[in-house]
């Protein structure tokens, strides 16, 4: 497990500098609205505290301190020092000061109990082996009342599309992230870490399972993306 975890951080690290360029280019910019929907679905409000777990380049900081005009407090973590890096750079072209960064890991999160009104990852739990853990980190850094927003690439269930979709995720795709990050391992994980991640309905049996309520899913782009919201008892 921790060899996978290396080569997960190892990737990370060496496709930072291409990182966002890819998403825009892979998805056809669609990545955009995925994370205005995923940051719409919080629900938040001015003045709320904000987590966002494998924050990456900070492109879910930048549209929720866009959304709120930097009136929400906002850490962001991730284990890959490349990442941040370039995070940390667009905070600073922006002059945002309510942004935290933070590295660390999403199975053991160095904060305190019951401190976010909500929490983010995107894009991010599929590369993690217990996702239920993870799940649970969450729920134990919320404040009661808090939402839990996770955005993943998941595979159409449309049998038609599906088909379209494989071949174009499982064999063009890698050869254009291959040819722009230099990287080829890393866009051959990518089709294999989704075709991995569990259907709607059972990752949110997890969410439950973790303790989350008010469970539901909603599925974007004709399935390629869903997004998860969870709520923490009051």
């Amino acid at each position: 497990m921790n060899e996978e975890l290396d080569f997960v951080k190892e990737m990370f690290d060496k496709i930072a500098p291409k990182y966002d360029f890819l998403n825009r280019l892979l998805s056809m910019r669609q990545d955009v609205m995925w994370r205005r929907e995923m940051v719409k679905a919080a629900k938040l409000e001015q003045g709320a505290t904000v987590l966002d777990v494998a924050c990456g380049t900070c492109d879910v900081e930048m549209e929720i301190s866009k959304r709120m005009d930097n009136k929400v407090r906002i850490t962001g973590l991730d284990f890959s020092l490349g990442m941040l890096g370039l995070g940390q750079k667009k905070i600073i072209a922006r002059n945002i000061r309510t942004i935290n960064l933070i590295n660390g890991d999403g199975l053991n999160l160095p904060l305190r109990d019951d401190l976010f009104d909500a929490g983010f990852i995107a894009f991010g739990i599929r590369n993690i082996m217990n996702r239920k853990s993870a799940l649970q980190e969450f729920y134990r850094t919320l404040k009661p009342g808090g939402r839990v927003v996770v955005l993943e690439l998941t595979t159409p269930v449309n049998g038609f599309f599906r088909q379209i979709y494989l071949g174009y995720f499982q064999k063009i795709l890698p050869l254009i992230g291959a040819i722009f990050s230099k990287h080829n391992s890393a866009y051959s994980y990518l089709p294999t870490s989704v075709l991995n991640f569990p259907d709607a309905p059972t990752f949110c049996s997890i969410m439950k399972s973790a303790g989350f309520s008010d469970v539901r899913y909603k599925q974007m782009t004709l399935g390629i993306v869903t997004l998860f919201v969870g709520t923490k008892l009051i």
